[in-house]
């Protein structure tokens, strides 16, 4: 049983900046995804994309918000479950809340903050009718840890960021990286379009446009993937393969959160945006584009807003009876769990002969 003080569901922007406000209260938090990383949408669909709205920063690439972001909360000691979706949520006789995932994982905490974005990624899937059956025997939506494709024979199919990039990273890892995608223009960063060319032309990548795999083959693990070009509907051939790995995308849903009673609203949460953004049942709260309420907008900043007063909140439960006195990180400073103290320097007191 993992025991927290703030159960954070979503380990998106928002639920990063949460972390830091919770540390400020002393209290502690613990993260689920369903995403193999934290960021969201941030770093899984943009991550070199810039923003432009992010106050203090006239421009910041996506992927650098989420390192930001975790740097900043590091001090606090977050803990982590990624890789898997809260599924359940039991309310206890002492008022607190144990969340339990797909995979098992139990959680316990007297808050839950909702912060999934726009609900539970999963995977776009291509249409191919066997590829069911060899989900986790050679065909992985998301990759997790790219050791297991080292000296390995990988198909890449996609046209956006997440296939040049790990096209580009798997280059040096796998024995054999190929690229598939239906068009020969791809929807993504220009060096990494750049780059994959230069490897391409290297003979690192092996690139095959405009074309899809229609097929997966093999005897309980994947053998191989049948290819379509798609001039030539009727010119197929088999490329020899340990590992598909279709990036298409993720597709939000709010998934098994809207099972939990919580009142829903065009498939987001709806919540009290006059105190504290809990929702209709006490203890567990919805922050950032995954809620709604009279005037919602679906921006960042809006998300970081609704965190911090979303903790001032869930530190009075916690601590019933116990006052916090707000006081300016410039004056107070930051003491982290792990040991570390940031403060302004001090003031030099020195007479003037």
């Amino acid at each position: 049983m993992i025991k927290t003080d703030i159960l954070i569901i979503g380990a998106g922007p928002t639920g990063l900046f949460t972390v830091f406000e919770a540390g400020l209260l002393k209290l502690k938090c613990h993260l689920i995804d369903a995403l193999p990383q934290a960021g969201g949408q941030c770093s899984e669909l943009y991550p070199k994309k810039p923003i432009y709205d992010i106050p203090g920063f006239p421009e910041i690439l996506a992927g650098d918000l989420t390192k930001n972001l975790l740097e900043q909360s590091k001090q606090f000691e977050p803990g982590f479950t990624l890789g898997e979706r809260a599924e359940t949520v039991e309310k206890q006789e002492d008022g607190s809340f144990i969340v339990t995932t797909n995979k098992g994982t139990k959680h316990q905490a007297p808050i839950v903050a909702i912060a999934g974005g726009l609900g539970s990624f999963e995977p776009r899937k291509p249409l191919i009718p066997n590829i069911a059956s060899f989900e986790d025997k050679g065909v992985e939506y998301f990759i997790k840890d790219p050791e297991v494709y080292r000296d390995k024979r990988v198909v890449i199919s996609g046209g956006g960021d997440s296939a040049l990039d790990w096209s580009i990273f798997l280059a040096d890892i796998a024995s054999e990286v190929t690229l598939i995608h239906r068009r020969n223009e791809f929807r993504g960063a220009l060096d990494s379009v750049e780059k994959v060319q230069e490897l391409t032309s290297k003979g690192k990548i092996k690139l095959v446009t405009p074309a899809e795999v229609i097929n997966v083959i093999g005897h309980n693990k994947v053998e191989g993937v049948v290819v379509a070009q798609s001039q030539h509907i009727d010119k197929e051939f088999i490329i020899e393969t340990d590992h598909f790995i279709p990036l298409f995308g993720l597709s939000p849903k709010l998934g098994p959160i809207g099972n939990w009673g919580l009142e829903i609203e065009k498939n987001a949460i709806k919540v009290d945006n006059a105190l504290d953004y809990q929702t209709n049942i006490p203890g567990i709260y919805a922050i950032g584009d995954v809620n709604t309420y009279p005037g919602k907008l679906k921006l960042i900043l809006c998300g970081f807003h609704e965190a911090t007063l979303m903790c001032q909140s869930a530190y009075k439960i916690i601590n019933p009876g116990k006052k916090y006195v707000l006081k300016y990180t410039t004056v107070s400073g930051i003491d982290g769990f792990d040991g570390s103290r940031k403060e302004s320097p001090k003031a030099v007191v020195k007479a003037i002969k």
